[in-house]
């Protein structure tokens, strides 16, 4: 036993009262007897003071602790009643020194005990020790600067012990060394029963009673250390604060001296006798070579609270002293001390005289110091290092939140028993808040949860979460290895490591449950609160909302900084350059996850129940809002549209797309991915690069629905909406406010500039439409009115690649009629601008480069036209061309040029067919075919003339580009030319099948077409493909400077042919004869239905000089032989005259 020495003390003391050699009780590794129960069945009634006992032991040990003169010969080893005790308890050195053999005996082994009289007289002993004038003269000539210098003390009444309590409760003040000295040996006996402890006997006597805490009384074998009292004072007011029905409320004034005596024991665990009790074994498990003194043991005790070798007993007391410290911070001396010059320069403790008041809460304290740092403010290192403790200390044991305990205890006992240690429960609660269970928490209970993760701070470093640090230690190591431990960018780093390979499924639960209530105060991100607090307060008015007085609206804060996020400068009140990059930063994260973005899971909370119920995977919920958009309220809408427009600008807050793409993106987007505004542009890279090879499933789904999306507004394709905002809202006043179609603001506009598909301003109107035939879905317009029709003729067909659409129209006239008028406008559209047909553009995309880099986009199809039957063709680009032209001559509508070369001529001889014609279904061919027919009359304008050529040229070639002679030439097709239609070889074989058949087709139908197709062979050679490819050589020869057109070369074959002088090529003598012959049947088949039709079958005739020699002849004969007739005539009249 260490020894004191204290010469100076003056003889006025007692001997019994010498100090000298006196033990120091801070060393001792005291033990106890048994203790009183906290709540012994009949407590009897406390008394303010005790009075001594009658007996001779206490009489003596009275008048030895308060007469002067018998103090030097009175002695408590010379007391009978203690004899026996201190034989067997205490080192007999000790017996001559009073205050060293009531250190032994109040400090004994738990096994040992002592009598009731001996425990009694040590009580009388004490209690006169501390009232006696005389000790309290020493206390005052020992410490008597102290006291003059600590006002509370210098004016307590002399000669009741308040003087001597006074300086315990002050001893931290206390510089002068005998002073400080002489406190500590004080403070032991004070502390070791909580009657001794100034004032506390008077506040707290009603309370003792009426919580049944124990009290002393001769007789009893009750232990003469009142720890258990005051730690059963200190559960009842812990209890109180986690209750809501006070059945036995403790006065303020007690509870204010249960702090204090809390508080006057923070530094020396011995002096909290029932914690130092029950934690003697773990400490010396534990805490062996920590020192005692400034906490440093409670410290060390807190840390090892939850290992498995903790006592039970121990940890319990540990718990009571942490709630006691979340009610008063000042209960730990490590943190008053470290933050006391921090909280004043803050200027967060602002009503010292209450220890209970908001500000002496642990959360209040954590919270003003936490704001501090967060602004930029200094706060030292020290504390800090404190506060880092107890906010793990708050995370892991959600039992010292006295607002969890007691709005929590219901979702406690239901969801989460069993799960006390590690923060497990408070995860747990955190689960269960974020709504990943079926029950939700009730909403006193999530607020008293935000509370605690306020205060808490386990953003600033993730190692405050115990249950995070040990669910993410792994992902740490190999995905953030290379952020500094304990850096606030540890959490950004995990977010953006969400569902991917390197996360763990524990770890992406654990993560998720922190990250809902970090998303809802804006705060609780250190780096974005940093980088945004100026731009906050000058955007959003924060100004009050900063103080953590205050509480800020769920997400309101960070909602108007992401308005403001994507502002132009046109625009102003823009963000700062860092504070938008951490917007954005904190966009993609939350994107992930819905319940992540407060504004929008309160607005849309009906609608996710409503629609998206089944959607659970990560980033399907949003998803599935923006798919029903046009079916969710107002608000939900309102909040999923201004998301969905920031994504259309900035796409990589789409992060799991994002992720999807990567492959794609760095082999086709890597130069719009690096740019650090984005626009749309890498969206629009890869709906262009959508079927690449290195596109996969996850991010062809991806875009296809943001394609999707696009549609349902104009304002979420950003180019379109940034070009066309102030004509749509002037061109287009009546589209509904709420429900901006894209298409119909397209169409509305186009329409307004007097164009179909364009503007001459390519930017204005090009963006949003060329990839809407790459899946049906992106044209409502087209997708509503053929969901049957998909539905029962393409079943099998998948929506994108442009399969479906092309399904449709080889199936169009199957369509029902709604779908099909959808599907000949598209036509239309696709005929006009063929940049539009996606499935053309898609499989000519190499041929495009090589045959058409220099043709304008509009022209695009009619290259591919010319350079159909090129060797270097690619065969799936041909067969497509070949769709194309065989859509096109359906109808004239459908062929652009042709309507444009002959919109004089259509309504000039083909009125009655389109008198007949609806607006939306096509005229199969018929319009062409009645040019056709004017073409061979040679009646049309040369520009119609020119077209109808081409048309003619085409559909020579191959049959099904003729849709008249399709139409009823089938069934003899299939029956007389088989073989020839199979070979498709496209180069009019099965034409020149029918014209060989000629006599034996039977369908008249049938029939008449060919015959104009003979018809039409004799006014151009370059129609009849067999007879122009036998007779290519002659016509170089012998007809080269004749202009081809109207017939003039083919008259000229047939003048070689019957000019014997002239040889022609034996396959070109055979083909021009068979046409002649052909021609001949033809005529007396199909005689002229009249003089004009004969007209032009004389012209038309390769003997059209012979006939019109002929019929000159004829008039000249006839004319001669009436100028007889009429001499003769007149003679006859002149005779009849003469009579």
């Amino acid at each position: 036993m260490a020894a004191y020495s204290y010469p100076q003390l003056l003889p006025l003391l007692l001997s019994c009262v010498c100090l000298c050699g006196f033990g120091s009780v801070l060393g001792l590794k005291a033990v106890s007897g048994p203790a009183e129960s906290p709540n012994p069945p009949n407590p009897p009634v406390l008394r303010a003071v005790d009075p001594p006992a009658k007996d001779a032991p206490a009489a003596a040990a009275a008048a030895g602790a308060s007469q002067p003169r018998r103090a030097t010969s009175w002695k408590l080893s010379e007391e009978a009643a203690c004899r026996e005790d201190l034989s067997r308890l205490c080192p007999k050195h000790t017996w001559t020194n009073n205050l060293a053999v009531l250190e032994c005996l109040q400090d004994r082994r738990e096994e040992s005990e002592i009598a009731p009289d001996c425990n009694h007289l040590l009580w009388n002993y004490k209690l006169n020790l501390t009232t006696d004038p005389k000790f309290e003269s020493v206390a005052m000539e020992v410490c008597k600067s102290t006291i003059n210098e600590i006002k509370e003390c210098n004016e307590e009444e002399r000669g009741r012990g308040y003087l001597v309590s006074c300086l315990v409760d002050h001893r931290a003040n206390v510089s002068e060394y005998q002073c400080n000295q002489y406190i500590t040996k004080m403070t032991s006996i004070v502390f070791s029963d909580y009657r001794l402890i100034c004032g506390f006997m008077d506040k707290c006597k009603e309370d003792i009673n009426s919580l049944r805490c124990g009290s002393i009384n001769v007789g009893q074998k009750d232990v003469h250390s009142q720890g258990e009292v005051i730690s059963c004072l200190e559960k009842a007011l812990v209890r109180e604060a986690e209750q809501q029905d006070h059945v036995h409320p403790i006065k303020e004034e007690c509870q204010r001296a249960i702090l204090r005596v809390a508080e006057l024991s923070s530094d020396d665990f011995h002096l909290d006798r029932h914690l130092y009790f029950s934690c003697r074994a773990d400490r010396e498990r534990f805490c062996r070579n920590t020192q005692a003194g400034e906490g440093k043991v409670y410290k060390c005790l807190f840390n090892h609270k939850f290992e498995e070798a903790m006592s039970e007993k121990c940890r319990d007391a540990l718990t009571t002293r942490q709630k006691l410290i979340s009610q008063d911070y000042k209960v730990s001396y490590s943190l008053a001390k470290a933050c006391k010059v921090d909280l004043r320069k803050q200027r967060c403790s602002l009503d010292a005289n209450l220890p209970r008041a908001r500000e002496a809460r642990l959360s209040y304290l954590l919270l003003c110091l936490e704001a501090a740092v967060h602004r930029g403010r200094p706060v030292s290192g020290e504390c800090q290092g404190e506060m880092l403790d107890y906010r793990r200390m708050l995370m892991e044991d959600f039992s010292l939140s006295p607002e969890i305990v007691l709005h929590c205890r219901t979702e406690i006992e239901a969801h989460c028993s069993g799960l006390h240690r590690k923060g497990r429960t408070l995860h747990c609660l955190m689960r269960i808040g974020r709504g990943d269970r079926s029950t939700t928490v009730d909403s006193i209970c999530q607020s008293a949860l935000q509370t605690l993760i306020q205060s808490a701070d386990p953003v600033a470093d993730y190692r405050i979460d115990r249950a995070l640090n040990e669910a993410c230690e792994s992902v740490i190591q190999t995905a953030c290895k290379h952020i500094r431990t304990g850096d606030p960018m540890i959490l950004s780093c995990l977010m953006e490591h969400l569902y991917t390979e390197k996360m763990v499924e524990d770890c992406e639960h654990r993560l998720l449950e922190l990250q809902y209530f970090i998303s809802r105060d804006w705060k609780l991100d250190p780096i974005l609160y940093k980088k945004c607090q100026g731009d906050a307060a000058r955007l959003c008015h924060t100004h009050g909302w900063n103080e953590t007085s205050e509480l800020m609206p769920p997400g309101a804060v960070f909602s108007c900084l992401y308005r403001h996020a994507y502002r132009t400068e046109e625009q102003g009140r823009r963000l700062s350059r860092d504070c938008k990059v951490e917007v954005q930063r904190i966009l993609r994260q939350r994107a992930l996850d819905v319940k992540l973005d407060p504004d929008l899971q309160r607005r849309c909370m009906t609608d996710l129940g409503k629609w998206c119920s089944d959607k659970t995977d990560a980033g399907q919920e949003l998803e599935c809002l923006q798919d029903h958009l046009e079916d969710l309220v107002s608000a939900c809408r309102e909040v999923v549209g201004n998301l969905t427009e920031l994504e259309s600008e900035d796409i990589q807050i789409d992060a799991l797309l994002i992720k999807a793409c990567e492959p794609v993106t760095q082999a086709y987007c890597h130069d719009v991915a690096d740019n650090q505004i984005d626009t749309g542009d890498l969206m629009e890279c890869l709906v262009q690069n959508k079927h690449q090879k290195e596109m996969n499933d996850k991010c062809t789904v991806g875009v296809t629905h943001f394609q999707l999306v696009q549609m349902k507004d104009f304002r979420f394709s950003y180019k379109f909406k940034m070009a066309c905002k102030e004509d749509v809202l002037r061109l287009c006043p009546n589209i509904k406010k709420n429900y901006k179609h894209e298409t119909k603001v397209y169409l509305c506009v186009s329409m307004r500039l007097n164009t179909f598909v364009r503007s001459n301003s390519p930017l204005l109107l090009s963006p949003p439409l060329p990839s809407q035939s790459e899946d049906i879905r992106l044209e409502p317009e087209l997708y509503d009115p053929c969901k049957s029709d998909i539905s029962r003729l393409c079943p099998n067909v998948a929506f994108g690649n442009a399969q479906m659409i092309e399904c449709l129209k080889e199936q169009k006239k199957q369509l029902s009629q709604r779908c099909h008028q959808r599907i000949f406008r598209l036509q239309e559209v696709e005929m006009i601008d063929p940049e539009l047909d996606y499935q053309l553009m898609r499989v000519c995309k190499q041929m495009i480069k090589r045959f058409c880099t220099d043709a304008d986009a509009r022209n695009v199809l009619q290259c591919l036209k010319q350079n159909k039957n090129s060797e270097l063709m690619d065969p799936k680009c041909k067969q497509m061309i070949t769709k194309r032209q065989i859509t096109q001559n359906t109808d004239y509508r459908l062929n652009p040029l042709l309507r444009k070369a002959c919109r004089a001529d259509i309504p000039k001889f083909c009125q009655p067919i389109l008198n007949k014609a609806s607006e939306d279904s096509e005229l199969e061919g018929q319009v062409i075919a009645c040019l056709k027919l004017k073409y061979a009359d040679q009646k049309l304008s040369s520009d119609c003339e020119d077209q109808i050529r081409v048309i003619l040229q085409e559909s020579a070639l191959d049959y099904r580009l003729d849709p008249q002679l399709q139409m009823h030439c089938t069934d003899e097709i299939s029956r007389l030319c088989a073989e020839e239609a199979a070979a498709q070889e496209q180069t009019g074989q099965v034409e020149e099948c029918l014209k060989v058949n000629l006599l034996k087709i039977k369908l008249e139908a049938c029939k008449r077409e060919v015959l104009n197709m003979l018809k039409e062979s004799k006014a151009d050679i370059f129609v009849d493909p067999v007879l122009h490819t036998a007779c290519a050589l002659d016509l170089k020869h012998h007809c080269a400077a004749i202009t081809p057109g109207r017939g003039r070369q083919m008259s000229c074959l047939i003048e070689a042919l019957q000019d014997k002088r002239v040889r022609l090529q034996p396959e070109c003598k055979k083909r021009l004869q068979d046409r002649i012959d052909m021609w001949s049947y033809a005529a007396k088949v199909a005689p002229a239905e009249g003089f004009s039709d004969l007209a032009v079958q004389v012209m038309t005739s390769p003997s059209k000089d012979y006939i019109l020699l002929m019929i000159a002849l004829s008039v000249c004969i006839l004319f001669l032989v009436g100028l007889l007739c009429g001499r003769i005539t007149k003679r006859v009249t002149r005779e009849l005259k003469d009579r």
